[in-house]
């Protein structure tokens, strides 16, 4: 009888010795920028894969969930399109500063209906876009909030086309709603990122901003000051492995870090 007890005891020392990964059963909140979605969404089921915690992701105009995130939205980590929104949520002390870096980069586009006659456009100083358009209307992202539509604004002054151009802007909640004006020929043209142009096979690119011609396309990253999940150092440095560059990269983005292993 004592051996079959001990037997039946012995069992059980297996299963409670199995060592668990450290985040298993945890969830991570993560408010990323729309233009992130796809690039993210891969990168997060990598992470899931190595360290066994669930990503919850929110995609949303930077501007939209930083503002949410100032009302007391529940986020472990925060990734912008651009540091303006970053800088908002820092100064009013949301962030942990330590962990704050500029993770990836972009460039900005003019897109086109796939089956429209427009082709390449040379764009530089003199640009007209308002010709462009002819009678019709230039999807942008919100030029006085989303980081696309703040590039876009920044972009069209700096090429002397804004002035002719403002009437004429459809502008959208995010900058995938920009794509979708686009891809579904509600507008002829419309600014985006070139990630956003990628992954939409019912776009082409006609033209690309010259860098010099509005402030530099970043994406900074950072754990929010009341991240609850325990898998938030865990995620910020998977964000940094060659894996999630590869993956960045795949998407069109540029990788701003050094990667780490």
């Amino acid at each position: 009888m004592l051996a079959r007890l001990v037997a039946a005891f012995c069992l059980f020392l297996p299963l409670a010795a199995t060592p668990q990964p450290a985040a298993a059963q945890d969830t991570l909140t993560v408010f990323a920028a729309a233009s992130l979605r796809n690039a993210l969404d891969n990168v997060n089921k990598a992470f899931t894969k190595v360290s066994g915690a669930h990503v919850t992701a929110s995609y949303a105009a930077s501007s939209a969930l930083a503002q949410q995130i100032a009302q007391g939205a529940p986020a472990d980590v925060y990734l912008s399109a651009n540091v303006k929104w970053m800088d908002y949520l820092q100064k009013q002390k949301l962030i942990q500063i330590a962990t704050r870096v500029n993770l990836l980069g972009n460039s900005l586009v003019l897109i086109a209906p796939k089956a429209s006659k427009l082709d390449h456009v040379t764009i530089k100083k003199g640009f007209d876009i308002a010709k462009l358009a002819g009678k019709y209307r230039i999807a942008v992202a919100d030029t006085k909030a989303v980081p696309a539509g703040l590039y876009a604004k920044a972009a069209l002054k700096s090429l002397g086309a804004w002035k002719a151009a403002e009437s004429k802007l459809a502008q959208a909640e995010n900058v995938r709603a920009t794509l979708a004006y686009v891809a579904r020929g509600e507008t002829p043209l419309g600014i985006v990122y070139s990630t956003d142009a990628k992954v939409e096979p019912k776009v082409k690119v006609i033209g690309v901003f010259p860098d010099d011609s509005h402030p530099p396309i970043k994406y900074p990253v950072a754990a929010m000051k009341d991240a609850k999940s325990k898998a938030v150092t865990q995620y910020l440095q998977f964000l940094r492995t060659p894996e999630a560059k590869a993956i960045f990269e795949h998407y069109g983005f540029t990788f701003l870090l050094k990667p780490v292993s």
